[in-house]
């Protein structure tokens, strides 16, 4: 299935396979979810990822992470913030603090993506992606 907007697809299968308890989802891989997917392993919110397939169906198979007995989720909720038909763009100063730091914000920059607190220190603005905590 072709989607336009990979971003919002991707956020959607982490929050389906969450609630549904899942050990793993497969995402459509893109340079896009690509680094998406690094910036949430690097922050603490899922486990490894991986990239399974060749040539034009290569997905990316990303493990969730739970915590306790109880098996909840470390992702909270996924909020897509810019969208293909209504883009946010944000400056340095004026980014976007989640749950007053307890989230974060993943911000395409100039130099790549990355999230609102590393965006802020390096001064720079950009395209605000979605909120996850």
């Amino acid at each position: 299935m072709a989607a336009n907007d990979t971003i919002a697809d991707m956020l959607t299968r982490i929050r389906n396979a969450t609630l549904a308890r899942h050990q793993t989802t497969e995402v459509p891989s893109t340079k896009m979810t690509r680094s998406i997917a690094k910036v949430l392993q690097d922050e603490g919110f899922i486990g490894e990822f991986s990239e399974v397939g060749e040539g034009v169906k290569k997905n990316l198979v990303i493990s969730l992470k739970y915590t306790g007995k109880n098996r909840k989720p470390i992702i909270t909720a996924l909020k897509r913030v810019s969208k293909p038909g209504l883009r946010v763009y944000s400056n340095c100063r004026e980014l976007p603090r989640v749950l007053g730091g307890i989230g974060i914000a993943i911000i395409s920059t100039s130099s790549g993506i990355m999230t609102d607190r590393d965006a802020r220190r390096q001064g720079l603005g950009g395209e605000v992606l979605c909120y996850i905590w």
